[in-house]
């Protein structure tokens, strides 16, 4: 079977390396990649993909009719551009988070999307690149918890400004802090919950700590409801230094006969490593270490391509997650009169 190719337009945040070897390790050709900037985090991309050639002009990536998947981890307000030109061109998109950063572009992307019939995925990593989360979605599909009723999650970041470049720190480029990081979550209450949509009762956004870069939101949360489930999400950037990774994510996911704790990245109560599931239930209480589950995201998205189908992720969940963490991002800037 012909493999799938894909090229890279857009190398500015380390999440490109997993969405990269996710496709890799599904089978897929890595073709090509643009970059516009040549720094370290370029120079270590091209070192650990030395087979893949660098093109000088995104176009030769776009209109190569022999590539099947544009990839991009570009400044996150370019990146619904990239996806357009993209689908025009008749390409599938794989983006990291956030896929885009105002609503205006969310509508431009469902409107090409929909004109197109182009695949447009957002790596939602901390829900396809965690272990733990997968697991979690097997048991509750399984119905080890009954109907989920509540989710709580978590995003603490490790900030580091001095690693960070200039547009980390411009509100207009990153999007905010909802848009951003809570777009996972949003994704993963989507998901647990099996809707597409829901209300948003409250939203907040900060700057707590951070006055030297007034563009910086390092805290906020959100409130969400629908009429069968409650979600509740905080992100911020205040991991300290002294945790041994960049966050203590987790989720709390709550239903009628159990629930579920997940701890994905460190359990600071001793266990090593990551990806650690509590489940409790009518039986006690079971740890479950998940490092060795299957991360099924990457094959899934080439066997879409391939198939046209929408197994790695429905395309309207896609969407919808992004447009939760937009219209929260909204709600919490109008409230602060940002």
């Amino acid at each position: 079977m012909k493999p799938v190719r894909f090229a890279v337009i857009g190398i500015d945040h380390n999440h490109i390396f997993g969405q990269v070897n996710c496709l890799v390790e599904a089978g897929a050709e890595f073709a090509g990649f643009h970059a516009e900037q040549d720094d370290h985090l370029v120079a270590e991309f091209s070192n650990k993909f030395a087979q893949a050639q660098r093109f000088d002009d995104p176009r030769r990536g776009l209109e190569d009719p022999a590539i099947d998947l544009i990839v991009t981890a570009a400044i996150p307000d370019q990146r619904a551009s990239i996806a357009i030109q993209a689908m025009l061109a008749g390409k599938d998109v794989m983006t990291d988070k956030p896929g885009m950063t105002t609503l205006e572009d969310l509508a431009q992307l469902r409107r090409v999307q929909a004109e197109t019939g182009r695949i447009f995925s957002v790596l939602y990593s901390e829900h396809f690149e965690n272990r733990a989360t997968v697991r979690a979605g097997e048991l509750v599909a399984a119905g080890a918890i009954g109907k989920v009723v509540s989710t709580a999650g978590f995003g603490p970041h490790r900030m580091r400004p001095d690693g960070r470049p200039d547009w980390f720190f411009e509100r207009k480029r990153y999007g905010g802090i909802l848009t951003d990081i809570a777009s996972h979550q949003c994704e993963q209450f989507l998901f647990f919950t099996g809707v597409e949509s829901a209300e948003i009762l409250s939203a907040s956004v900060a700057n707590r700590a951070h006055g030297r870069w007034p563009g910086v939101q390092d805290t906020g949360d959100i409130h969400l409801a629908t009429p069968e489930a409650t979600g509740f999400i905080r992100v911020d950037w205040f991991t300290p230094e002294g945790l041994s990774t960049w966050g203590d994510g987790r989720l709390f996911i709550t239903g009628t006969e159990g629930m579920i704790e997940l701890r994905k990245y460190v359990d600071i109560a001793g266990r090593s490593g990551g990806d650690h599931l509590f489940l409790t239930d009518a039986k006690g209480v079971t740890h479950m270490d998940c490092s060795d589950v299957p991360l099924p995201y990457g094959s899934q998205l080439v066997a879409d391509i391939r198939n046209r189908t929408q197994t790695a992720m429905p395309q309207s969940r896609c969407f919808a997650a992004m447009e939760l963490a937009l219209r929260a991002q909204a709600k919490a800037e109008g409230a602060a009169h940002v």
